[in-house]
């Protein structure tokens, strides 16, 4: 199999994107690179640009890497650095942030490619809860 698509979790709080992972590393069994980019530099709640392009470095194993992020600032910082680096392979979905990333974990687990993984991320808006 080759390399899976790369996730990158962008968010104002560092308990909530860690708490993500730990459930998309569950249902992926581990096989697909999340990686966290959530609060300031300093561990407090916000965003932070070195923060995103880390997590980005971090998540690529070469299948490209999908973003998402939680709300406000958390995406403008992500679209700041993704125009930086100006990579089609790192995209950014809107998608919403705990079901768009389950769907996206399941999706890149089975080899997806990144265009599939991202209409998965994205279609998760139709995930209706009643």
């Amino acid at each position: 199999m080759t390399a899976p698509v790369g996730i990158v979790l962008v968010s104002h709080s560092p308990l909530l994107a860690s708490g993500l992972r730990e459930l998309t590393g569950q249902l992926s069994g581990g096989g697909v690179p999340v990686a966290v980019a959530a609060g300031d530099v300093g561990g407090g709640i916000g965003t932070s640009a070195e923060l995103v392009a880390a997590a980005l470095e971090q998540a690529d194993r070469g299948a490209g890497v999908l973003v998402l992020a939680d709300l406000g600032s958390a995406v403008l910082t992500a679209r700041a650095v993704l125009a930086d680096l100006d990579r089609p392979e790192l995209l950014l979905v809107d998608a919403p942030f705990v079901e768009g990333a389950v769907a996206a974990v399941v999706t890149a687990s089975t080899g997806a490619e990144l265009a599939e993984v991202a209409r998965q991320a994205e279609e998760a808006w139709q995930a209706r809860k009643l």
